[in-house]
């Protein structure tokens, strides 16, 4: 069967009611929700004739992991996705569980982020076998938990030795390809001053007017060694809370005082080829160009390393490499243009799985998804286009990466 055949094949409808089905279940990280979803995703995989198995995760947690086997003689491809979601928050118009389809939309919490990226390379893989295809290559599914705790999911498939010569990860990219995104880290830095009475402010050091003074140089900062102005845009620091007031108790009652410590905590970014150790002496560099401006301020900068909380690396792939290329050509035979392609941003901000995959599996992938312009958001949502596309454009990469036998 040619492959235009093989697209005209997906039933569109039941995409849509699978994606619904997903979206109904409330899988919140680090409940017993991840177990129920993954054990429907292991039963679905099961009744397609797809050898799966729940594969532990440290926490009493559970992967689902299916692999449809090739014939031999093709190249294999993993896709990539969690099943965790962040908790719904206020604002809602619709029920974040409900799975609803309208005209444009399916909505839900979790469905760009990212259920709609799992239904996707499922409903690829299920048109495929439905339509009696058979492959050299292996297609391997894996269904991860534990990505808001850094990838801990993603992390034991691969110590559990689940591979593949390619990988797509389906985090939510509006079908763009992302060929590059940053490393993240979590950094604390606080601020001694000096107190006095307002009434003798000028003898004081102001942990306040320092931080006010920093925090804008911090959020403006790139780091040092980055391989390429494209490696440069992906750095970007920002600071996301602040306390200041007397003492690291934080004080609050006695306003009349100049505050002598600030706490502030933010995010980094840095990109392949960056490190963190550089980018916190870069860091450590404009500390001290602000002790010089405070005379008797003291300011430190550690890195905060969150219990049971995985880092995620930076990813990278040639603009050339063979997935990239793949992909190229599917999202043009599905959409009739060129797939926008490379560092974009906001995604490659994102912290995501394709980093462990790339840094410790040493695989070749693309990050491409449905989803993103309505992301952790109220009425989180996706483009019933873009879905069905995606569905598309993964056969194509299944058909070209592994081989019709």
């Amino acid at each position: 069967m040619d492959r235009a055949a093989l697209l005209a094949r997906l039933d569109e409808k039941a995409a849509l009611d699978f994606l619904s089905q997903m979206v109904r279940h409330k899988s919140y990280s680090q409940t017993e929700g991840e177990r129920v979803l993954a054990d429907f995703m292991a039963d679905r995989m099961r009744e397609l004739g797809i050898e799966s198995e729940l594969q532990p995760v440290e926490g009493e947690r559970v992967n689902a992991i299916g692999r449809w086997k090739g014939t031999g003689g093709g190249k294999s491809l993993l896709f990539n996705g969690h099943l965790d979601t962040n908790p719904a928050t206020e604002g809602w118009t619709v029920d974040p569980w409900g799975g609803l389809v309208d005209d444009k939309f399916i909505y839900g919490i979790g469905v760009s982020n990212m259920k709609a990226g799992d239904a996707a390379y499922f409903c690829a893989v299920k048109t495929l076998v439905d339509a009696g295809v058979k492959l050299k290559g292996d297609v391997v599914l894996t269904f991860v938990v534990g990505e808001l705790q850094g990838g801990v999911g993603t992390v034991a498939a691969i110590r559990n030795g689940v591979r593949a010569d390619y990988f797509i990860n389906s985090e939510p990219s509006d079908l763009q390809a992302i060929t590059m995104h940053a490393c993240a880290f979590t950094f604390v830095i606080e601020l001694v001053g000096n107190t006095r009475h307002l009434s003798k402010r000028e003898q004081a050091v102001d942990a306040i007017v320092a931080a006010t003074d920093l925090i804008p140089r911090l959020n403006a900062m790139t780091f040092s060694g980055a391989k390429s102005e494209e490696h440069r845009s992906i750095n970007r620091v920002h600071v996301g809370v602040v306390h200041g007031a007397l003492g690291k108790e934080l004080h609050e009652w006695r306003a009349p005082q100049v505050a002598d410590f600030v706490k502030i905590k933010g995010s980094g970014r840095y990109a392949p080829g960056q490190n963190e150790a550089g980018a916190i002496a870069d860091m450590r560099r404009e500390l001290d160009a602000l002790e010089a401006r405070f005379p008797g301020l003291k300011a430190t900068i550690h890195v905060e390393k969150a219990e049971g909380h995985q880092s995620m690396p930076a990813f990278e792939v040639a603009r050339g490499a063979r997935i990239v290329r793949t992909i190229n050509a599917a999202h043009e035979a599905v959409r009739g243009e060129a797939q926008p392609t490379g560092a974009i941003a906001p995604p490659c901000y994102f912290g995501t799985d394709a980093g462990h995959l790339y840094a410790e599996a040493g695989m070749e992938g693309i990050v491409c998804g449905p989803g993103g312009r309505y992301n952790t958001m109220p009425d989180e949502r996706v483009d019933i286009a873009d879905y069905l596309d995606m569905i598309r454009i993964y056969m194509l990469c299944i058909l070209d990466i592994c081989e019709q036998a």
